[in-house]
């Protein structure tokens, strides 16, 4: 048998490097990354705490950044660097912006036949006075209030999860009114739970809020209701009534064009002050229940009538 080794494989010939190529080929790179980022190196010694390592980046920075200005490739570089952003929520777009308030008209929507409303025990009885209301107008009203849930609280539901599935049913306008049952612990980004009411945990709780809306706002024609919560009459739940209206605030900011954050507080309790009964056409009416915390029939009634304002403007009548 003959041996496998004996006559090893011939290899093709390959060309030899000279030093000379891979000087040209080391060259060819530099002047690449001058071009590309001749004037970054400037920018960057700039940046730098004083010392020997930022004189020696300026004196290089300063020639090859005014080569790469004079190159043609400039301005092609320039252009493609990202705009600049908003921290942590993105770009502002003319979504942020609802037409109205800019004195545009609004644009026009399809005849309103398909409402959710949704929450906790809050969104009760108010489910039922627009189910009521809008009966008549051939508007279908999808009630689904969560008795004793939270957006900060998910051992019975988790709001991003059942949000998602209300979305599946493509309502065209969502009326949401929850925050009774909040102030509970949230994982912030960084990792560890923050406890109400920080800045963290607000922070924490508006990331919830607005994944709740981009995931209701399946087109460009949906429209979010959200209705901040009224001060309660116990103080310590005034303080995450607070926490939490803010942080929808916050949550609703960039999406103005869709989302109307109606504001309750200022109806039921102006200046943060618990209020058992309001002024209505100059008389004084009991609005709130005797736990401190909901609306009772007539206070649901003026809540309903912020909202069907808003729906007309939107829908039409």
């Amino acid at each position: 048998m003959p041996d496998r080794d004996a006559h090893p494989p011939v290899l093709p010939e390959s060309r030899r490097r000279s030093a000379w190529d891979a000087i040209t080929a080391i060259a060819v790179v530099a002047f690449v990354l001058l071009v590309a980022q001749g004037q970054s190196v400037t920018s960057g010694a700039n940046e730098m705490q004083p010392g020997p390592e930022r004189s020696i980046l300026l004196a290089i920075g300063k020639p090859t950044g005014w080569i790469a200005a004079q190159l043609p490739f400039a301005d092609k570089t320039k252009d493609e660097t990202p705009p600049p952003v908003t921290a942590g929520n993105g770009a502002i777009t003319a979504a942020s912006f609802d037409a109205r308030a800019l004195g545009e008209p609004a644009p026009k929507l399809p005849k309103l036949t398909n409402l959710l409303v949704t929450g906790d025990s809050l969104s009760m009885p108010l489910d039922q006075i627009l189910t009521r209301r809008l009966a008549g107008r051939g508007v279908k009203t999808d009630r689904q209030p969560h008795i004793g849930t939270g957006i900060s609280k998910t051992d019975l539901l988790d709001w991003t999860v059942e949000s998602a599935k209300q979305a599946k049913k493509k309502p065209q306008a969502v009326v949401i009114f929850i925050g009774a049952n909040e102030g509970f612990p949230l994982k912030t980004p960084k990792g560890p739970s923050a406890d109400c009411c920080t800045p963290d945990w607000a922070a924490a709780y508006a990331n919830r809020v607005r994944t709740m809306m981009q995931t209701y706002l399946t087109s460009k024609d949906v429209r979010v209701y959200w209705l901040l919560v009224m001060a309660p009459r116990d103080p310590d739940r005034q303080k995450i009534a607070r926490a939490v209206n803010a942080a929808v605030r916050v949550a609703g900011a960039n999406y103005g064009s869709q989302v109307r954050v109606l504001d309750m507080p200022a109806i039921f309790t102006p200046d943060g002050k618990y209020r058992d009964a309001i002024s209505v056409d100059g008389k004084q009416k009991l609005v709130r229940r005797p736990d401190g915390i909901h609306l009772n029939d007539d206070g649901a009634e003026i809540a309903a009538d912020a909202v069907m304002k808003n729906l007309e403007q939107d829908f039409g009548s």
